[in-house]
């Protein structure tokens, strides 16, 4: 039996986590900024289930939820930072509001949740830490950018992270889902900038706005299917640095894999041009 810690947990990918470990016989650690709709999702999980207040911007708090689970079960076996907020619309029409908004959540709020629990793996010298990122977090596109760019700081802390922590025992791993039929795209969740700067609007950027609605409670992947693919992975014997789940990520991943090796082969003599004339390899 494993104690999970998991953010975000009253809905989407969360939820599922949380039912997906429970099922197992898991202990689970669910924060979510309201834990009353932790404990009405999951009425029957018993003292196997700790419910958590949580906003993780707010670092005081998340240290206080990381005390809280070691108080209930005596440890931490895996923390999944799974909250997150979206925002599309092409970069420039990005307010500094918003922009700050998702870097708060998505970077700023899974290096306070991070801090607090890492001291616990280290402690233990066992334990595995969940990134939850994004495709966009290896493949950006027009209408994602801000959104994209807080993936992207997310895959980058995740492999520091990987080689900081893997002497000491603690696996991490970076989560790439595609789309899923969540309610990521709801307001709720994704914020569409309110500006549009008509130049964008019949571009790329501006479809994508109009894609987000169209594609909203239809996309091709199963949350229920991820959250087993997830557990399932954590618990394997060598678990990957990145685990990517559904063909349309698979398929985008491949495309980005090829165009930077053609675009490394067409300019090569340029790259290896600058170095100093004493550098032969």
């Amino acid at each position: 039996m494993s104690v999970y810690f998991i953010t975000g947990a009253s809905r989407g990918f969360g939820a599922e986590l949380v039912r997906e470990a429970l099922s197992r016989g898991h202990q689970v650690v669910a924060t979510a900024r309201n834990r009353q709709a932790v404990s009405d999702t999951f009425p029957d999980a018993g003292d196997r289930l700790l419910a958590v207040s949580l906003d993780v911007t707010d670092e005081a708090a998340a240290r206080t939820a990381a005390d809280a689970a070691v108080d209930a079960f005596g440890r931490v076996d895996v923390l999944i930072n799974n909250a997150g907020r979206g925002l599309v619309g092409a970069v420039e029409e990005a307010s500094d509001v918003e922009v700050r908004a998702v870097y708060e959540t998505n970077v700023f709020g899974l290096l306070s949740v991070t801090r607090a629990i890492a001291p616990v793996l280290r402690r233990q010298r066992s334990g595995t830490i969940v990134n939850i990122s994004s495709i966009g977090g290896f493949r950006s596109s027009a209408g994602w950018g801000v959104y994209c760019s807080t993936k992207f700081a997310v895959e980058g802390l995740s492999e520091s992270l990987h080689a900081e922590l893997e002497p000491l025992g603690v696996h991490v791993m970076v989560v790439e889902p595609g789309y899923f039929r969540t309610d990521f795209l709801d307001s709720s969740s994704l914020h569409v900038e309110d500006q549009v700067i008509d130049d964008y609007r019949e571009g790329p950027a501006g479809q994508m706005r109009l894609r987000a609605a169209e594609v909203n409670h239809s996309q091709p992947g199963d949350p229920r299917k991820a959250a087993k693919a997830i557990v399932d992975v954590v618990g394997a014997e060598t678990p990957p640095l990145r685990l990517l789940l559904g063909r349309d990520t698979l398929g985008a991943v491949e495309a980005k894999i090829d165009h930077v090796r053609e675009e490394l082969e067409l300019w090569r003599e340029v790259s290896v041009s600058t170095d100093h004339e004493d550098v032969t390899t």
